[in-house]
């Protein structure tokens, strides 16, 4: 069995740059990434943050081709 890191909520909102009140609001609205509660205390799994990050990435769009550039290219 491996033994996984556990990240605080404080620790995960620093991470991320946002408030813990935020991780406490995604909790309540049953979102973002999949917690364990021990003893009261919240704690976040590596590869539960890793999944959720993950799930969130998001590609940037290519930008189209003008069609000035285009046109220019095609007279070359």
């Amino acid at each position: 069995m491996t033994e996984q890191l556990l990240l605080s909520e404080k620790s995960l909102a620093r991470k991320w740059g946002i408030s813990h009140k935020t991780l406490q609001r995604w909790r309540w609205l049953k979102t973002g990434p999949a917690y364990i509660k021990i003893g009261g205390r919240i704690r976040y799994s590596t590869d539960s943050i890793k999944e959720y990050e993950d799930s969130n990435l998001h590609q940037a769009p290519t930008p189209p081709t003008s069609p000035i550039s285009t046109s220019i290219a095609q007279k070359s």
